[in-house]
């Protein structure tokens, strides 16, 4: 994903959640050893395309949202509306005087967002202007009316479910809003439905069934034990890999191109951190190594870029109803300087496996002038990646 464009997320957290059962508001609720609401604000907040988060609040809850969300940098919280919608236009209205370009809307009641559906949601608003993620339906639909009594059968094939965040260029969503106010429409459920109503062409984009919102008791049941299934096995494998400089004016690391006095010598693009990545995952499912799935000798590597294996790795994890839980990448070298360079690498690698920016760090060292990349030869890194299968997975 890239984007000059300033974006700013809200997050909409005002309603009290009386379907969840007995327990207080449920975005303060906890899942999994987290509030809801944390793990539903904290991957906007880390996001590098976002530049301001704004929640939304019922204004009696701020005691329970300061500490349910510790230190996450967001903007003040402001006060929400007796509907969804209200709470959405009193957010929109606080961001106005920031005059972002794009505006993410997300319900705090949908926990498991990934940087990747943000990063999607962005590349959508950019693209159209309105956009909402979307899935497909699988279960057959039926409209039934007053009486109980079946009234038509919806083409599957065209129906989907609508997701948060939804995205929008944030002057025209502003401005729908407004206009319902002032006609007095407050019933709109999303603000898919007011763009639609106000003119807007919406787009869908690939959403996410992960993504799915906390309304009852058995949701928040079905989670827990999602959760904890995937717990169950836990595999931590690990990798390491390291390429010579040769002749060229940039090197690839984790993802990023950085500018430097000499190129890899590799078959393929030489970046070391994807590659001891890609180790470190293949190495937790006992699944080989990076060189018996894409060996060198094979002309069509040549050149390749590195995120096409850390996909096929990802890929491989889910293909075992796995999931990763954390990365971890240290690069070993003299030069170039990675310190200005380490959140653009950890949101990269957030971008391409799909995971949360917080489960992503990148850390590097020098040798202390000592060995080939002391004397600035080459690079190394070193991975671990812990991985959770579950236990009915015994290969």
């Amino acid at each position: 994903m890239q984007t000059s464009q300033r974006t700013a997320a809200i997050i909409v957290a005002a309603g009290r959640g009386l379907r969840a059962g007995s327990g207080g508001p449920k975005q303060y609720r906890s899942i999994g050893g987290r509030t809801v609401i944390s793990r539903a604000l904290e991957p906007f907040c880390r996001h590098p395309a976002i530049f301001a988060v704004q929640p939304v609040l019922n204004p009696e809850d701020a005691a329970m949202f300061e500490a349910a969300v510790g230190d996450m940098q967001y903007r003040t919280p402001v006060g929400g509306g007796a509907t969804r919608q209200a709470s959405v236009h009193a957010g929109l209205e606080a961001l106005a005087g920031e005059a972002p370009d794009l505006v993410l809307i997300h319900d705090a009641a949908r926990p498991f967002v990934t940087a990747a559906v943000i990063s999607r949601a962005i590349d959508a608003a950019q693209l159209t202007g309105a956009a909402v993620p979307a899935i497909a339906v699988t279960d057959t639909i039926k409209l039934v009316g007053a009486h109980g009594h079946v009234e038509a059968t919806p083409e599957r094939a065209r129906l989907r479910i609508a997701q948060t965040p939804q995205s929008f260029r944030f002057d025209a969503i502003l401005d729908a809003h407004r206009s319902a106010q002032r006609i007095g429409r407050d019933d709109f459920t999303d603000d898919a439905a007011l763009a639609e109503w106000a003119g807007l062409t919406v787009a869908t984009f690939e959403g996410d069934p992960a993504n799915m919102k906390l309304t009852t008791p058995e949701d928040f049941a079905r989670e827990e034990a999602r959760l904890g299934a995937a717990s169950g096995d836990v595999r931590i494998g690990s990798g390491y890999d390291v390429h010579a400089f040769g002749k060229g004016d940039h090197v690839m690391i984790c993802g990023i191109r950085v500018p430097h006095s000499r190129g890899f010598l590799a078959h393929s693009d030489g970046d070391v951190g994807l590659h001891a990545l890609v180790d470190a995952i293949l190495g937790a499912l006992a699944d080989g190594d990076i060189g018996s799935h894409f060996p060198p000798s094979d002309p069509q590597w040549k050149g390749a870029a590195s995120d096409r294996f850390l996909k096929y790795a990802v890929d491989r994890v889910a293909a075992r109803s796995g999931r990763i839980a954390h990365l971890d990448v240290t690069l070993i070298c003299e030069r170039p300087k990675i310190g200005p360079l380490r959140e653009a690498m950890r949101a990269r690698i957030a971008e391409i496996t799909g995971l949360d920016l917080s489960r992503v760090a990148v850390k590097a060292t020098t040798s202390e002038r000592l060995g080939f990349t002391g004397r600035e030869e080459g690079i190394a890194a070193m991975a671990s990646a812990t991985v959770r299968l579950p236990w009915s997975d015994s290969r």
